[in-house]
């Protein structure tokens, strides 16, 4: 048990006798970040999944955003007549959803039916790379800082308005205002209560710069434990969210305003727990280790942006002066940067400011973890900190557009080496999804410009 609010194999079975349980949700999550799955009796759930599993279609790692089905994909298609993965269940992610009458819900593996791991799934994504570190010696722990913006509009209300001018929850700026939360508290208590009883270990809850925009920070854990946390708590909130009355959105750039960031704080330990990143002696300072990480995570940012910001809506939020980064580039404790290092002794850590609120966990702690490595291997020296604003360093940029990080992507050799062809190109055609799908779909701003003055 992962803490003492998960369930263990024994108190899921005992909930179900007594009856206290009467449904499971058995999920994993998808290339979008979202958990997908079904939900099962609880008898039937204890009697035959239990044990056993269950299956999917593999489709589901094969879908755009909207769930159409779409070529390219080399594990599914038509041509395979679209068959089953089997969900591996972890019973170590068993946890009850207090928000939902009488539920509890189990996280999963993906395997094929032969029993070998769908290595595209993003959880086995984040293994390798887990693996791979522990190979090295190290493990992994890392926090997730997940912004979003609530609206007082319902999801339905929201639909059929297409999402234009909605009411947010805030009519002006409440970074760090305690006013500006309270008025949305009832809904923030709810989520934070909500999710501890789920297992998550909640530190707080901030306002942010964004109208309606807000923030619950969780305590760092295993990369893996983070992911899993991270993915429960976007569901857990649009559905806590909707219980209130009120919808949120994880869109990584809503409005012309702040984009809602996801800021991935990550450090390596050794298999012991004992700390790599720091050295106290002399008055403490960085290890060469904690340098090679970091320069690895720099010197493959570009190649892997793809995996930090998956989407077209994502690069909108890459804007200078608004906090979100535009230039490859490092300092101590410096906002303007890609990568801020922040904490000293056992809290030393790299936070990657590049990642928005559309993020998949899984790959983005994966991308970390394999450019990171990569510099450990490859003992690459880190550049000097950027001092003061790194907007207008001259440093690389962040790629600016989905097409420029889909091609870098694609031809990393790193990538290729740290996940492996089946997982680039995998990711690649996702990409190319996204990309054609915005190609041919025709936007309120053409609309607008065009429709009576050209």
């Amino acid at each position: 048990m992962r803490n003492d609010r998960h369930l263990s194999r024994d108190d899921l079975v005992a909930r179900i006798d007594s009856g206290e349980l009467d449904t499971v949700v058995v999920a994993f999550t998808d290339m979008q970040g979202r958990l997908q799955g079904k939900r099962f009796h609880g008898a039937y759930f204890r009697d035959h999944v239990l044990d056993h599993g269950t299956e999917g279609c593999n489709y589901l790692l094969g879908v755009d955003v909207e769930m159409n089905t779409v070529a390219g994909y080399a594990i599914t298609s038509w041509e395979r007549g679209y068959g089953d993965m089997e969900l591996v269940l972890d019973l170590e992610t068993a946890r009850l959803l207090p928000h939902l009458p009488g539920t509890a819900m189990v996280q999963c593996d993906l395997a094929w039916t032969d029993g070998s791991p769908v290595v595209q799934s993003p959880r086995q994504v984040l293994a390798r790379q887990v693996e791979r570190a522990a190979a090295l010696g190290y493990r992994a722990v890392a926090g997730t800082e997940l912004e979003f913006i609530v609206f007082e509009d319902t999801y339905e209300a929201a639909h059929r308005a297409g999402y234009q001018h909605l009411t947010p929850a805030n009519q002006y700026n409440v970074d760090y205002s305690v006013i500006g939360t309270s008025r949305v508290e009832p809904l923030l208590r709810d989520i934070r209560n909500t999710t501890y009883a789920a297992g998550l270990d909640v530190e707080c809850a901030k306002g942010e710069c964004n109208l309606g925009q807000h923030e619950i920070g969780f305590l760092f854990n295993d990369v893996v434990v983070t992911a899993d946390n991270h993915a429960v708590y976007k569901t857990v909130a649009k559905e806590v969210a909707a219980q209130h009355g009120k919808s949120l959105t994880f869109m990584a750039k809503f409005d012309e305003r702040e984009g809602s960031s996801c800021h991935v704080h990550l450090s390596l330990r050794g298999l012991d727990d004992q700390v790599v990143f720091w050295d106290d002696a002399d008055g403490g300072r960085r290890t060469p280790l904690y340098d090679s990480f970091v320069a690895g995570v720099l010197a493959t940012m570009e190649e892997l942006t793809l995996l930090y910001a998956p989407n077209i809506n994502s690069y909108k939020r890459f804007a200078d002066g608004s906090f979100a980064p535009t230039a490859i580039a490092w300092g101590e404790d410096n906002r303007t940067c890609a990568v801020r290092l922040v904490g000293r002794g056992a809290g030393a850590r790299m936070e990657n400011r590049v990642p928005g609120g559309d993020v998949n966990p899984y790959l983005a702690l994966a991308a970390m973890l394999a450019g990171g490595l990569h510099g450990v291997e490859q003992q690459l020296e880190l550049e000097p900190a950027t001092e003061g604003n790194a907007y207008a360093s001259g440093k690389p940029k962040v790629p600016t557009t989905l097409r420029r990080a889909r091609d870098a992507f694609a031809a990393s050799a790193v990538a290729r080496a740290a996940f492996g062809d089946e997982v680039v190109d995998h990711y690649t055609n996702a990409a190319d999804v996204e990309l054609a799908a915005f190609e041919s779909a025709v936007t309120d701003w053409e609309r607008r410009r065009s429709f009576e003055r050209m």
